[in-house]
């Protein structure tokens, strides 16, 4: 495994905006003495990776000569439809190695870009053996000047299906209908940011969760330190959370995960290494230190699911903010990851995450005899209202 040099981990640290260490109980702490050791196990935990250069690479995408740069997004919609969202493309070197897998962090190199004009194969969506289904070339005009999609979604109480595209860069978020044909909705201005205050504007924002009558919240995120509370319109309802550590309070307030009876909002403060959770009107309840989560994932079975920063792992909490397991290991090999950016699980158990600096997108599959407690499972969708057949 190429392990992280100081040069890397300072540039890590301020793309990122990392606090200092701080004195709560670390994420190491809390698993106990196994976090970030062991063999293939520990690492996958309990899946397998089946095919190493999934999805399969293929034109058109990406296109010749070039390889995805950064991977913001991934969402399972089925066990045979997921969609990808890619930040960019990088040009390959003239001459790749014969053993190349088809990632940029093969090279050792973060795969997050700079703004880039010509934005191409933005969002791709593949079957479950990472075949290409549709490109959605025609709104890559949308991501141009940016860094691409930060992250995709579909609401799992939505029967129309709309998938949902944060653009922090833009602070914009766009609504699709599901077979990608029409821009329905954008919420925020593009290319305007408005400050914490301000409900008719983002400023960066990052993740989205939904409620089952389709209100939603919106971690905003980098620029601003807030969640905004939204009804199944659209239409702005409160805010709550400002700079700083204190209860309510955020530093880079970046995933968010919605459920629970009474439905509670949890919410990464990423910055401070902590989860901040809250009732559905941003009343503070309490927090879980130690844990600096890129992405956080409500499962089927009611779990939150968090993909640390700090540590690369994969991490299970009831939601009371007991840690149950957790697996991961920083890498470049298949199975290891580099800054994971979003999870995502279809019905059958299968785990994708995407990764922001390794420049991939992975498919774990569970192993025969897997410990389905050990297991992300995905939300169940709505049925379609107007089935397709791909």
């Amino acid at each position: 495994m190429r392990s992280r040099t100081p040069s890397l981990t300072a540039w890590i640290i301020v793309i990122f905006g990392f606090v200092a260490f701080s004195p709560r109980a670390s994420l190491q702490q809390r698993i106990g003495p196994s976090a970030g050791k062991g063999g293939v196990g520990d690492i996958t935990g309990e899946y397998e990776i089946p095919d190493p250069n999934w999805p399969q690479w293929a034109h058109p995408y990406p296109k010749p000569g070039y390889i995805w740069g950064s991977q913001g997004g991934v969402f399972a919609e089925s066990p045979n439809r997921i969609y990808l969202a890619n930040r960019g493309e990088l040009k390959l070197p003239d001459k790749v190695p014969p053993n190349f897998p088809g990632n940029w962090g093969f090279f050792n190199q973060m795969a997050a870009t700079q703004p880039i004009a010509n934005m191409v194969n933005c969002i791709v969506v593949v079957d479950g053996n990472g075949k290409l289904i549709e490109a959605w070339n025609q709104w890559d005009k949308l991501f141009e000047w940016g860094r691409g999609p930060h992250q995709v979604y579909i609401s799992p109480y939505d029967p129309e299906r709309h998938v949902w595209v944060v653009d922090d860069m833009r602070h914009v978020i766009y609504r699709f209908t599901h077979d990608g044909k029409q821009l329905v909705q954008t919420m925020g201005v593009l290319d305007e940011f408005g400050e914490n205050d301000d409900l008719t504007r983002f400023r960066r924002p990052t993740m989205i969760d939904w409620l089952p009558d389709g209100t939603f919240f919106v971690a905003d995120g980098y620029g601003n330190t807030r969640v905004v509370k939204f009804d199944k319109t659209g239409k702005a309802l409160l805010k709550w959370g400002s700079r700083g550590t204190g209860p309510g309070q955020f530093n880079t307030p970046h995933g968010i995960a919605v459920g629970g009876s009474p439905p509670r909002v949890f919410v990464s403060d990423r910055g401070n290494r902590r989860i901040q959770v809250f009732d559905t009107d941003g009343k503070f309840l309490e927090e879980w230190p130690g844990i600096a989560p890129h992405s956080m994932l409500m499962s089927a079975d009611e779990h939150v699911w968090a993909v640390d920063s700090l540590t690369d792992r994969i991490v299970k909490f009831d939601l009371s903010g007991h840690v149950e397991f957790s697996f991961g290991q920083f890498g470049t090999r298949p199975g290891y990851t580099w800054a994971p950016h979003q999870i995502t699980a279809d019905s059958d158990g299968n785990l994708y995450l995407s990764e922001v600096f390794g420049g991939r997108t992975q498919k774990y599959h569970p192993k025969p005899n897997a410990d389905p407690t050990k297991l992300v499972w995905g939300r169940s969708l709505m049925p379609l209202a107007n089935a397709r057949t791909n």
